[in-house]
Formats: C-alpha cells, structure tokens, sequence
C-alpha cells in the first residue's frame, strides 16, 4: 500500500480482489454457463466502489492489481475513486496466476479490515486460504459459484462499508465457512500431496488435469462436501439431493458421498454438476461427518479436485478427506444491510 497521510491513518481500510481469470474457462464452452468478461467484471468493480460512499468519509481502498488492468481500469473509470475517498493500488509483483490473489490475500490479512472479492469458488479459495479473520464479502463473477453471492456489486460494495466502518458488528452479520482437508499418499503426488477445499473435494477416474474443470460427471468417484444443498453446483449438489437435510456452509462438519455407475447403484439422483449439466448420478452410499471426521478413497489412477477443479494428479493413492472450520468469515450481504438500517448506517452523516 502506498504511505497514508496523517488524516487517512485513522480510516478504516477496504481491499479488493478480482479475478481476471474468473467465469472463463472452458465450461463456458462445454456447459450452458456464461460468460463473465474483464468489462463485466470492471463495471462490478465500478459498482462496489459506488457502493462505499455509503462511508465514504470513513474508509480508503486499495485494490489488488492484475496483468488485464480490469481494477486498475475500474479504479480510473470510477466517478467517485479518489473523490469520494482515498483508493490506490497494491504494490505487487504479478505472475499472472492464482499466486497473485494469494499474496494479495496475505497482505490484506494485515492491511485490511474487511474484503471484497469477485470471483468463484476457486478465487474465494484462494483468498481464504491467506486471509485470515478479515471479514469477506464474497460476490459471484465465476464459473462454479456456490460460495459467493450472486449480489448487485452496489450491495455488496455497501455492505462492506458498514463492516469496515464498525457501524454494524463484524459478529453479527458474518459466518465462518468450513473446508475439506485432502491429503493424498501417492507417488505422482509427493510433491504436492495437501490441499484445502472450501465447498468441495472431489475426486475423479480421469488421470490428467488437463483444462482443469470437473466436467464428465462419469469421471467422478466421490469426496467430501463442506455444504449440502440441491440449489448448490457440484458435488455439493449431489450431496444435497441424498442428505434428508441441506447443509450450510457453517454448519459444522460435512457430507461424505461415494458415487458409482448409474446403472448399477441402488440409488441414482438427479444434479446440477456443473453449470448447464444436469446429469443422472449413482449413488453407492453417504455419510454425515462431524468436524475433523475422516473418510478415505483408494484412487488406483485418477485426480483430485477442489471445488470442481482439477488440482493434483495420483496413481495408486489413498486420499484422506475430512471437514474442518477453520474457513473464511463470509459477510452476509443482506444481514449486514438490515443491521445497517437497524443502526441508522444509511442516515445521512450517520457514518461520518
């Protein structure tokens, strides 16, 4: 961040994270799902920065910059970037990948009191993987979306005005994701043998990562959802459509599922697997898991994935799956709204 000037030093600091890369790749192509372009994403970014001058007098931004320029564009098309408030970019050494939400991630859990991201599971992955408790308002502009919102970049924007400026209770309108914990024992995977999943890990009969999306639901094999819902995409939709009860993403622990061919299991269902794929999926069994309860998956060839990425290649492998809570603190767009109005946050000089 660049030096704050004396009369900046006591505002309250907002980051902003958007994914060039985000709603995409090639499931746009293969699947019914559209397309998120840098324009797209550059206006949802001018929106949430429309939406902070509901604190206008008490906040400064710093956005995380990418090689496409979609923040730097938002931040120099913006009417009220640098009017309304201070806004600048992260000092950041760029790659190009998902290396830079990470390191950006790490340097608002020091530099920031609440986040905004826009992105799809995969961003809001990498972000909680670095960002700590900073609060987090997560906003759809991915491909699989089941953890953030799809809300008005505006709301959003205005949201995490009234978290960063304390006139709404961090506590009070937040709730702590839980993730899956994959450790893999195989080989071809030693070098990188853990990852952390935020909605789900999965994993796949297919040997190659390739494009990475998780796209032919006869590939996947099974794994452990952190959130069970049918109106999810993924796994987590699978999961939804076999529970008796839907999961939340803060409800502790998580749902096993173990799949088989459709053909020949006892139960089959039908699921959202992945954006415009509604697919016939057979079920061998499930089982609810409280948190830190483990399962284990043999893996003779095949990929293990992370919210509907393909992310580590195994060959002869035993896979260890297990819900934690220890994810990110998600901002609740419309709790934090009401909160707001409860507290007088939309009067004017209210925030001030």
């Amino acid at each position: 961040m660049a030096a704050e000037s004396e009369a900046d030093s006591n505002r309250a600091r907002v980051g902003l994270v958007v994914n060039p890369a985000a709603g995409r790749d090639v499931r746009r192509l293969t699947g019914g799902a559209s397309v998120v372009d840098n324009y797209a994403k550059r206006r949802v970014a001018e929106c949430v920065l429309e939406g902070l001058t509901v604190a206008a007098d008490g906040i400064e931004v710093t956005a995380m910059p990418t090689l496409t320029g979609i923040a730097q564009d938002a931040v120099e098309a913006s009417p009220v970037a640098g009017d309304a408030f201070p806004v600048g970019l992260l000092e950041l050494t760029l790659e190009g990948s998902s290396a830079d939400t990470k390191a950006a991630a790490a340097r608002f859990r020091e530099e920031a009191d609440v986040v905004v991201v826009l992105g799809g599971d995969g961003t809001t992955r990498d972000v909680a993987l670095e960002i700590g408790s900073v609060p987090v308002v997560a906003v759809a502009t991915g491909t699989n979306t089941v953890v953030p919102s799809p809300v008005d970049g505006t709301l959003a924007g205005v949201a995490a005005g009234l978290v960063a400026t304390g006139v709404v209770p961090t506590d009070d309108v937040t709730t702590q994701h839980g993730t899956v914990d994959a450790a893999v024992r195989s080989g071809r995977a030693a070098d990188r043998d853990r990852l952390t999943a935020l909605a789900s890990a999965e994993l796949s009969s297919r040997s190659f990562v390739g494009t990475r999306a998780l796209l032919d639901p006869a590939d996947l094999r099974g794994g452990v959802v952190s959130r069970a819902h049918p109106g999810d995409v993924g796994l987590s939709a699978v999961a939804g459509a076999v529970t008796s009860e839907p999961v939340a993403g803060d409800d502790p622990g998580g749902v096993a599922v173990r799949l088989a061919d459709p053909d020949e299991a006892e139960r089959t269902v039908r699921a959202v697997v992945a954006p415009g794929i509604l697919a016939t999926i057979g079920v061998e069994s499930w089982e609810r898991l409280a948190p830190g309860d483990s399962v284990s998956f043999e893996l003779p060839d095949g990929v293990v994935g992370a919210d509907g990425e393909r992310e580590l290649e195994a060959t002869d492998a035993t896979v260890e799956l297990r819900p934690l809570e220890d994810g990110p603190r998600l901002v609740d767009v419309e709790r934090a709204l009401e909160a707001g109005a409860k507290r007088s946050g939309f009067d004017v000089d209210a925030t001030s």
